[in-house]
C-alpha cells in the first residue's frame, strides 16, 4: 500500500498526502437483561489532500484502488486551484519530524471473538442486576474500533499505523421511595482487550458503580459557595482537557481564545505543569503518528506555572513559530485533519494524599465527572457536575454529598493550587472529544488541591 500511495503522488509537484483508513468498529451493549446491541461495522477508503498557491484542496474516496486514488487527486488539485482563485489567505506549512515505518500498538491475533465478548458483556450486565434489590436499572457497553491506517505525503511521511481503541462503560440506577442515583464507571485504553481487562477489573468496576448508586440515595446536600476542595485524578483530567486544553489549540488561539498572546505569562501555580503527550503508552488518546503524518510525542503547555505552548497542527505553527508535535487528527479518512488533544494531563508532584486531607479544616473531596458532563468555554469558564464527594471536617473524610458541580475559570482556578500529590492515573479514556467531529482522548493527574465555586442545595 506504501508503495501505491508513493507512486501516486509521484505526479505532483507541490505539497499533497494521501491518508488510507480502514476501521472495524464494534458496539456491545447489554441493558436490563437483555442484549440491547451487538455490531460490528467497517469502513475503509483515503482522504486526499493537497496544497496549491497556498490553498487546500480535500477528496475522500471509499475507491483506493491506483486509478480511483489519481481521480481523487485530481479533484482535489481542481478544488485547490479553484479556490486559490478566490481566497486571499495563503497557507504555509511548518516542517515537522515525519512518521515513518511501522506503528504497531497491538497483536490483532490475541483478541477474543466477538461471541467471547458479547458472552462477558452479558455476563456483566447480570452480575450488576444481582448486586441488590435496589438495582433498577442496568447497563455494560463495550466499544472497540480497530484501526489500520497508511500515511504517505511528499514531505517524506511514509507510515503504516496499527491502532486499537477499546473501552467499558457499567452504568446502575438505584431506586427507593421515588428517589433515583445514578452510579458510572468507566475506562479505555489503546490496545488490546486484555489491557482493557488489566486497566479495569470489570467484577471491582460492576461493584463500584452499584455501591455508588446505592449509597447516594442517603446521601445529602452541600450549601454553595466558595470551597477548599480536592479533586481526584479524573476530575484533574476534565480541568486540563475541557477547560485548559481546547483554550490552547492554535486554531482556538487564532480565533481570540484566552490564551492568545500569553506564552511566557504565568498562568497557574508554579506547583501546576501540564502536557499533551501521544506517546503515553495505553492511554487511550496514545497517536503515534498523527493525520499529517508528523510523529506524535510530548508538547508542554504549562511549566512551573508558566505557559509555554500551543497545540499545532503544520498550517498553525508556521503562522505562530511553533512545532507540530502530533495534534493534526482526523476521525475517519471522509474528514479532514482538525487540531485535537491527545492526552492530557497534569504531572505528579511531591505532596501526600493523607496530608493533603489533613490539612483541609472545612472542604471537600470531590471524585469523579456526574452523568451530567460539563461545559467549558474559550474564555475558560467552565462548569462540571460532580459523581461524587464527601466533607472533609477538621482534617478528616466525613459524609456522602450528592449533587455537587464545579465552576470557576480555570486559570484562576489552577492559580489556587497550592498542592498537588504523587499519585497518577489517566482516567478519561472512554469516551470522546467532540470538537466537531470526535476523537479518542485521554486526560488525568495527581489528586490536586485547590479552591472552586461549588453549586449544591438543601434537600
Amino acid at each position: 500500500m506504501i508503495e501505491l500511495l508513493r507512486s501516486v503522488l509521484d505526479t505532483v509537484s507541490g505539497y499533497a498526502e494521501i491518508r488510507y483508513h480502514k476501521r472495524v468498529s464494534t458496539i456491545i451493549e447489554a441493558r436490563n437483561a437483555s442484549l440491547a446491541k451487538a455490531e460490528q461495522k467497517t469502513l475503509a477508503g483515503a482522504g486526499v489532500r493537497c496544497l496549491v498557491d497556498g490553498c487546500w484542496g480535500f477528496v475522500s474516496t471509499s475507491d483506493v484502488s491506483e486509478g480511483g486514488l489519481r481521480r481523487a487527486l485530481e479533484d482535489a488539485l481542481q478544488g485547490a486551484t479553484a479556490a486559490a482563485e478566490i481566497k486571499k489567505e495563503r497557507v504555509t506549512l511548518a516542517p515537522a519530524k515525519m512518521g515513518v515505518g511501522e506503528y504497531v500498538q497491538y497483536e490483532r491475533g490475541t483478541e477474543p471473538s466477538i461471541a467471547e465478548k458479547i458472552d462477558t458483556v452479558v455476563q456483566a450486565e447480570a452480575k450488576l442486576r444481582s448486586r441488590s434489590e435496589l438495582i433498577v436499572g442496568s447497563t455494560v457497553r463495550y466499544t472497540h474500533y480497530d484501526d489500520e491506517k497508511y500515511i504517505v505525503n511528499t514531505d517524506g511521511a511514509a507510515a503504516h499505523i496499527l491502532d486499537s481503541k477499546q473501552s467499558m462503560h457499567v452504568y446502575a440506577t438505584a431506586g427507593s421511595d421515588g428517589k433515583l442515583e445514578t452510579g458510572l464507571e468507566s475506562w479505555g485504553v489503546t490496545g488490546s482487550w486484555q489491557t482493557l481487562m488489566e486497566k479495569g477489573c470489570l467484577d471491582d468496576k460492576i461493584d463500584s458503580a452499584a455501591r455508588s448508586a446505592i449509597e447516594k440515595l442517603d446521601a445529602g446536600y452541600v450549601p454553595g459557595g466558595q470551597y477548599t476542595v480536592i479533586l481526584d485524578p479524573q476530575l484533574v483530567g476534565v480541568l486540563s482537557h475541557e477547560a485548559i486544553g481546547h483554550t490552547v489549540e492554535a486554531d482556538l488561539v487564532l480565533s481570540g481564545s484566552v490564551v492568545k498572546g500569553k506564552i511566557g505569562q504565568h498562568v497557574a501555580s508554579d506547583l501546576v505543569t501540564m502536557v499533551d503527550d501521544g506517546d503515553a503508552p495505553g492511554a487511550a488518546g496514545m497517536l503515534m503518528v498523527d493525520d499529517e503524518g508528523v510523529q506524535g510525542s510530548r508538547t508542554v503547555i504549562i511549566e512551573n506555572g508558566v505557559l509555554r505552548n500551543y497545540l499545532h497542527n503544520r498550517e498553525s505553527a508556521a503562522v505562530l513559530r511553533g512545532v507540530p508535535q502530533g495534534n493534526a487528527r482526523a476521525f475517519t479518512y471522509r474528514d479532514e485533519p482538525l487540531i485535537r488533544m491527545t492526552n492530557t494531563f497534569i504531572l505528579p508532584g511531591k505532596n501526600d494524599l493523607n496530608t493533603m486531607i489533613s490539612e483541609v479544616e472545612d472542604g471537600l473531596f470531590l471524585f469523579g465527572l456526574g452523568h451530567g458532563g460539563g461545559q467549558a468555554d474559550a474564555s475558560a469558564e467552565f462548569m462540571f457536575s460532580v459523581a461524587g464527594a464527601r466533607r472533609i471536617r477538621n482534617g478528616c473524610l466525613s459524609e456522602l454529598i450528592k449533587g455537587v458541580t464545579i465552576s470557576g475559570q480555570a486559570f484562576e482556578v489552577l492559580k489556587s493550587v497550592d498542592a498537588v500529590s504523587g499519585d497518577f492515573s489517566f482516567n478519561m479514556g472512554a469516551g470522546h472529544c467532540g470538537k466537531w467531529q470526535p476523537a479518542k482522548v485521554d486526560a488525568g493527574g495527581p489528586y490536586v488541591r485547590c479552591r472552586v465555586t461549588v453549586g449544591g442545595r438543601h434537600e
